[in-house]
């Protein structure tokens, strides 16, 4: 049944509005559990350092920390349900072929994101903290190494984003396929070229250690081979 214009706005207004509510009640809920994700995104630097203690360097530390916190996990609830209204606002309207390009992004996305991201905390955090931390102990110089907490929740909330936005790459490879815009004879052509900018790429986007280079190049080059089955002759 077709919609008037209005009618459009209607129920454009009222996803949107659930969206919103959606966002408020998880900001709720991220402010009262963000001692817990506190605790939680520190775990990898707590298991490899013995002599942890990190510090709030401003009076308002605890309270910014909190606010920032409370809104990751916000977006992080929010945004599934975001896409959802998205595509419900907007599948009616679609013809097959385009819903069939459009369904793997919806749904496929998030998933890869949050892959990235665990892939980050769990098998990168333990070895480039404990990296870090040998380094900095190993000098000759006297020396006390007390990070800050809030430098370290940015840098590495900034890595679970870098790692999460990587793992969008079969995405975007297997999306201009679909669309003709890469055929994947060219891609396979360019495997060294990919290679290259995937390493170059790692090494701007991650610390300047080689470990964490090499752990965000390899799983983007698997990635890379594994986009190549997906993609039409």
């Amino acid at each position: 049944m077709k919609m008037t214009l209005m009618q459009h706005f209607s129920e454009l207004r009222r996803r949107i509005l659930w969206t919103a509510l959606v966002f408020v009640f998880s900001f709720a809920l991220g402010w009262i559990l963000s001692d817990r994700v506190e605790l939680f995104l520190s775990a990898p630097l707590l298991s490899v350092w013995d002599k942890a203690m990190l510090l709030y360097t401003e009076i308002s530390d605890g309270l910014m920390i909190q606010f920032s916190l409370a809104t990751l996990i916000a977006l992080i609830i929010t945004v599934p349900v975001a896409l959802w209204n998205i595509w419900a606002y907007i599948a009616p309207g679609l013809h097959k072929n385009e819903k069939q390009f459009l369904i793997p992004i919806f749904l496929f996305s998030p998933l890869l994101f949050i892959m990235g991201a665990a892939f980050a905390f769990y098998v990168l955090f333990p070895f480039v903290f404990k990296f870090f931390i040998e380094i900095n102990e190993s000098v000759s110089v006297p020396t006390v190494l007390l990070p800050s907490i809030k430098g370290y929740l940015a840098f590495s909330i900034g890595l679970l984003k870098v790692f999460g936005l990587a793992f969008q790459l079969p995405l975007i490879l297997v999306g201009l396929n679909r669309a003709g815009v890469l055929a994947k004879a060219t891609a396979v052509k360019s495997r060294r070229y990919v290679i290259i900018g995937v390493f170059v790429l790692a090494a701007m986007l991650t610390p300047p250690d080689i470990l964490s280079q090499v752990l965000l190049a390899l799983p983007m080059l698997l990635l890379f081979e594994i986009s190549l089955l997906f993609m039409r002759d």
